[in-house]
């Protein structure tokens, strides 16, 4: 008994001695985190609060691919609710950063890039092949909806790709993106004359933003 209490009590301090990550790390993360969840909310002073925590933590490394990599999370998510600006943040970091997230700040913007460098979920639908079918075995909601808007911002995004973003933005509740790509439907549906579908998308825009 005696000898099985050292040992536990020696794994105990040896898992007590595991080198724990970084402050500036751990909290990046988390506003990172907060920042994406305010942002699909539609919460844009939380969301800028919490951007601009994270990319503080980072900055603090001097390490400009660490804090090109949070301004692509913000243009990512930009993109995701139809929000196409140039990603200026990374832009100003451009010459510092990696390759393979200037591949990811081009494929954002709807510019040729190279599919081997982005990341993997993005691959397959890189370079104009962004169907609706390719964009739903991506299983990250997030980076559906990421690839649906470069779809989007590239003139390739379906009437199908639409209804799979509205529909992704819907399940996980993301009031932001949601508006915005019900947007779109309801101006295709007023281009075609289609009365009966534009009410009923008017009023289910009414509805997730609150005034109905």
């Amino acid at each position: 008994m005696r000898r099985l209490a050292w040992c536990a009590l020696a794994l105990l301090l040896t898992a007590c001695a595991k080198p724990q990550p970084p402050d500036w790390q751990v909290n990046a993360r988390g506003a990172l985190e907060r920042y994406e969840q305010a942002f699909l909310a539609g919460e844009t002073r939380a969301a800028d609060a919490e951007f601009a925590r994270a990319r503080g933590d980072l900055a603090s490394t001097g390490q400009a691919t660490l804090v090109a990599r949070a301004e692509l999370t913000r243009c990512a998510a930009q993109v995701a609710s139809l929000v196409f600006e140039p990603c200026a943040g990374f832009e100003l970091l451009r010459a510092d950063a990696g390759a393979a997230e200037r591949a990811y700040a081009d494929y954002l913007q709807g510019a040729p890039a190279d599919a081997a460098l982005l990341p993997a979920q993005h691959r397959a639908v890189a370079g104009g092949k962004a169907n609706a079918a390719a964009l739903a075995q991506i299983a990250d909601p997030l980076s559906r909806l990421v690839a649906a808007g470069v779809a989007m911002r590239s003139g390739h995004a379906d009437p199908q790709v639409l209804q799979l973003a509205v529909d992704t933005a819907s399940t996980q509740g993301w009031r932001r993106p949601l508006l915005s790509w019900l947007g779109v439907q309801l101006k295709l549906a007023e281009q075609r004359g289609a009365s009966d579908e534009a009410d009923r998308l008017r009023r289910r825009i009414a509805l997730a933003g609150g005034t109905r």
